[in-house]
């Protein structure tokens, strides 16, 4: 058994190890295991979820509530082996998949990643968008452009630490289960009858309603076992440090099946609720075919009053603003691990947010609010494409014994999980075929387009599954990762110290810039010059640069000429030099212009938001110049 990861190439590796519960014992130890689980059990319960709920309890009442209990038994088993594969291997499904697939098989295996999370994203922003207009009368529109904000809230929950962001998701599963607990007394559903819906009823009659029993059947299934959840379960148990010995494995996979259990069914139980709030209060009272979240709303507060509907509106929001921060972090993963591309998580999450946002806007404009509903299901459809791809890898890479070990799956679990596979990636293909189907009925003057466009990519999807499924059995890979963002360690055979001959300080009159001298001096001496670089970014420097000379630039003038003078007294050989404009642009003109082999730089220290404002300089720098740059932190008093 070997351990492809390395320290560099860890998942999410900004929290990699941040949890250690290795000295804990007892309840205080399962509870530090207690949390990737919960992250993940939020894309069980996202507006898709609700959609199939509501459409299946309002117009089947509690039959199908079977079907979400098998959903729940597959999923557990999915979830179980993406903790298993981070366990033991220390790679996430995107990593091992990377090690296993060719360069081009892992780009369109990314693509197919991205495009599910947008999917999934789009359904989040909709469920958003319509929980806050069901509670403050807020256009949809507007309310699908506020989601938007939510990038600041993911970039400050990720400066906190995996401890504080699952805090706040699992405030938000309280809120919802709150919610929905609170509902079912007040709908009061017949226990009886809600314990007969748990025995399985048969859906394969050729009468109709069995046949649109089967369909919502189908797509209960399809939005529970997301695709996305297993990139981010098989990272998130990597955030708990553990002992990396047969032992320590064992004592990780344990805690992680209590917290995959705990969550996943609290996940089911929430479902199950919409299940039945749904057939208590709409199929009971006659209202047989309520699929959209908006007319639930509106009988709930026809039916029992203003509580209900404003609990449902909390519910659906929460639900969407934590299945937003999981999948910015599955976007992180799957980025990282197949293409090996690392971007800042708040860039990152508005790119996805935006090209999700994109499309509810159209639809919102040229075809109304009431297609939101339509576009719901489209997305559901996009995500069932992609699920095959995360599930058979998964599986081959938990069923080979040569870098398992002694944790490779058995034959039995083998089994199940192969029979899953073939049960979720039939049902979600028999869904896009009858998808397609009613697109070529709905619209005969569309036939041509689909044949020309859809139909070809669907097959071409097909083919890379057929692929995905056969390259692990025929051929072998090496243990080596192929490529790595940071590549392998060289030999190290000898290291000669560095002189440095002429270094660069950047000033800006503030308390940091004594230490950022006193650095610089450590690294260049009495025998090195010393550049010390301030830039006027007044907006008449931005304008006419040098020419400009208010009074503000005259007395930065001053003070700098003040410090060149006091390292000369020192014995030190100092110049100053003052630029205009952008900061990163002026010092690294005057870096390159100068010769300067060294930059001393200091930092603010702004955290979050403020990181985001104020902290783009130095990473700017770094990446105009082509010499060393020491980063100078403020010391706390």
């Amino acid at each position: 058994m070997s351990n492809n990861s390395t320290p560099d190439n860890h998942s999410l590796g900004n929290v990699h190890g941040s949890v250690n519960p290795e000295s804990l014992t007892g309840w205080r130890k399962i509870m530090a295991f207690l949390g990737p689980a919960y992250l993940v059990s939020v894309g069980y319960m996202d507006p898709g979820n609700w959609a199939t709920d509501i459409a299946g309890g309002s117009a089947f009442g509690y039959k199908l509530i079977w079907v979400l209990f098998v959903s729940n038994l597959i999923a557990l088993l999915l979830q179980s082996l993406a903790a298993r594969l981070g366990i033991v291997r220390g790679l996430d499904l995107a990593q091992a998949s990377k090690n296993a697939y060719p360069r081009f098989v892992n780009f369109w295996l990314y693509i197919l990643a991205q495009v599910a999370i947008i999917a999934c994203d789009l359904a989040e922003i909709i469920g958003m968008a319509i929980g806050l207009k069901l509670l403050f009368h807020l256009p949809l529109i507007w309310g699908v452009s506020l989601t938007i904000t939510d990038t600041v809230l993911m970039l400050y929950l990720m400066n906190k630490g995996m401890r504080k962001l699952e805090g706040f998701i699992i405030s938000m599963i309280f809120i919802i289960g709150v919610s929905f607990l609170v509902e079912m007394f007040i709908v009061g559903p017949h226990v009886l009858d809600v314990a007969k819906g748990f025995i399985p009823g048969n859906l394969f009659k050729n009468d109709a309603v069995s046949q649109q029993m089967l369909y919502i059947a189908i797509g209960i299934i399809g939005a529970t076992v997301m695709p996305h959840n297993l990139y981010l379960h098989s990272s998130l148990v990597q955030t708990r440090k553990i002992t990396r010995t047969e032992e320590g494995f064992k004592s990780a996979i344990k805690f992680n099946l209590f917290d995959t259990v705990i969550a996943l069914n609290l996940a089911f139980f929430v479902n199950a609720a919409i299940l039945i709030l749904a057939a208590t209060a709409f199929f009971k009272n006659g209202y047989f075919q309520v699929a959209e979240i908006q007319d639930a709303y509106k009988l709930l507060e026809h039916i029992f009053g203003r509580i209900a509907p404003v609990l449902f509106a909390i519910a659906l929001i929460a639900s969407g603003q934590s299945s937003t921060i999981t999948g910015t972090l599955a976007g992180q993963i799957i980025m990282e691990g197949h293409i090996n591309l690392r971007i800042e998580p708040w860039l990152r999450r508005l790119l996805t947010r935006v090209l999700a946002i994109v499309p509810a806007v159209f639809t919102i404009i040229y075809f109304g609010e009431d297609a939101l509903g339509s576009l719901i299901i489209l997305s559901q459809v996009v995500l069932s494409l992609q699920l095959g791809f995360a599930v058979i890898p998964l599986i081959h890479f938990t069923s080979d014994k040569k870098r398992m070990g002694n944790f490779a799956i058995s034959l039995k679990v083998k089994i199940l999980a192969w029979a899953s596979a073939i049960l979720i990636v039939g049902l979600n293909a028999k869904l896009v075929y009858d998808q397609i189907g009613d697109w070529l009925k709905g619209n005969p003057q569309a036939d041509l387009y689909i044949y020309i466009f859809v139909v070809p990519i669907v097959i071409g999807i097909a083919l890379l599954l057929v692929y995905v499924f056969l390259r692990p059995m025929l051929y072998k890979h090496a243990d080596t990762p192929i490529y790595i963002p940071h590549g392998i360690a060289n030999a190290i055979n000898d290291l000669d110290a560095v002189e440095y001959k002429h270094l660069a300080i950047t000033i800006d009159f503030s308390k940091n810039d004594n230490d950022c001298m006193r650095h610089a001096i450590m690294q260049g001496g009495k025998h090195a010059t010393y550049t010390l670089i301030h830039v006027v970014e007044t907006a008449g420097a931005r304008y006419y640069g040098g020419q400009v000379m208010d009074s503000e630039t005259q007395s930065d003038f001053d003070n700098l000429d003040k410090y060149v003078q006091a390292m000369k007294k020192l014995g030190y050989k100092a110049e100053g030099e003052i630029g205009f404009g952008n900061p990163a642009d002026a010092i690294a003109g005057i870096v390159n212009k100068n010769g300067i082999d060294f930059i001393v730089m200091g930092s603010h220290g702004h955290k979050a938001l403020k990181d985001l404002i104020f902290g783009t300089t130095v990473n700017s720098v770094r990446h105009k110049v082509n010499v060393p740059v020491l980063i100078v932190k403020p010391q706390k008093a």
